[in-house]
């Protein structure tokens, strides 16, 4: 019988592929997009402006503190109610981006922060622009600090695009349980779904561990 499950599981193979087709679409457009939200939301998360601080906190600590289940309902199930009418795909791209951009928002921030308050002070002083020292004095530096976690950020979003099968994208998820239905051999199945998972997550992690291996050794030469 395990062979039987087996060789129906081949031939229904190629479904597999696709399926890891559209969670690496997702998923890479999703880091883009947050990535680039995630990096103005924390830059403006620094900035001296209270009410700029005070709006992107809330929407940080919205979007933290609500699941990502939700969060992709209110889009695809919700927002239609207002006319505002999105297909699957693109509706997990949008929940993914401001759910990723809200963490990496705190990254980033957090890099910023770590910034010595000496180095803002001489970018002053020479007379930069903010978006001068910003760009030539603070993100430099700041990126040895946000770069392991904003990796490790990464693999997270890559693993919570699981979740966008509940509405009906065909990521790896959604193959899977559909294949399921067919196949009743679920640790068949959801084994193979999820070494396609490590598949894409594995580098991510190696990066990761990289990148922190290389920041504590450049600490340590400090």
């Amino acid at each position: 019988m395990f062979l039987f499950y087996l060789e129906s599981l081949i031939a229904v193979f190629p479904l597999f592929l696709k399926g890891l087709w559209v969670t690496v679409a997702i998923s890479g457009l999703s880091l883009i997009t947050a990535t680039i939200l995630g990096f103005l939301t924390g830059i403006g998360r620094s900035s001296e402006i209270k009410l700029l601080r005070y709006a992107i906190g809330f929407y940080v600590n919205l979007l933290r503190g609500t699941p990502f289940l939700v969060q992709i309902f209110v889009i695809f199930f919700i927002l239609p109610e207002f006319g505002i009418n999105l297909e699957p795909f693109p509706a997990a791209i949008i929940a993914m981006t401001f759910m990723g951009g809200a963490f990496i928002c705190e990254i980033v921030a957090a890099g910023i922060e770590a910034v010595p308050k000496g180095q803002r002070e001489a970018a002053i002083a020479t007379g930069l622009s903010r978006y001068q020292q910003v760009r030539y004095v603070i993100l430099p530096q700041a990126m040895r600090t946000i770069l392991p976690p904003l990796v490790g950020q990464y693999v997270l979003l890559v693993k919570d695009s699981s979740i966008v099968s509940v509405i009906g994208v065909m990521d790896l998820t959604r193959v899977g349980w559909l294949t399921v239905q067919r196949i009743p051999e679920g640790m068949l199945v959801f084994g193979l779904v999820g070494i396609m998972y490590f598949a894409i997550c594995y580098p991510l992690i190696q990066l990761a561990a990289r990148l922190e291996k290389r920041m504590s050794v450049g600490e340590s030469r400090l």
